[in-house]
């Protein structure tokens, strides 16, 4: 079903925001240091995983593609807000997470394609929609 991949949005949300407190603490800083990011990453990689296994049906699989499209503009949205001014005007670190962040990010997502290699499973067909309904 398609509310699955809202269910699956939700594990991964909730897991990136915990592990990016934990990664705040780390660093010294109160605030939550990339979890949206880390929720995005989740959720790709939970994607996949469970695609390749055989365990999220192709209708299951939309629902995740729907609030992967979503999850994008929420982030931005959420980006505009922030203060990067203020952030890089603290110090290097700021600037040498981002760099670090955006360079792990392009790895991952390259990996990701690389290994994945059935985009097949993206398609709508008739009788998927029928089926959805």
């Amino acid at each position: 079903m398609i509310i699955y991949g809202t269910a699956i949005l939700a594990v991964c949300h909730l897991l990136g925001v915990y592990l990016g407190n934990i990664l705040g603490m780390a660093l010294g800083v109160k605030a939550n240091v990339g979890g949206v990011a880390i929720a995005m990453i989740l959720l790709i990689i939970s994607k996949e995983l469970l695609a390749k296994r055989g365990h999220l049906p192709q209708t299951t699989q939309f629902g995740v593609l729907y609030w992967s499209g979503m999850y994008i503009p929420i982030v931005v949205a959420m980006s505009a807000g922030q203060n990067v001014v203020a952030a890089l005007s603290g110090g290097m670190l700021g600037l040498i997470v981002s760099v670090a962040s955006l360079i792990a990010t392009v790895l991952v997502i390259r990996w990701l394609n690389k290994s994945s290699g059935d985009y097949e499973s993206y398609e709508w067909t008739v009788e998927t929609a029928e089926k959805a309904v």
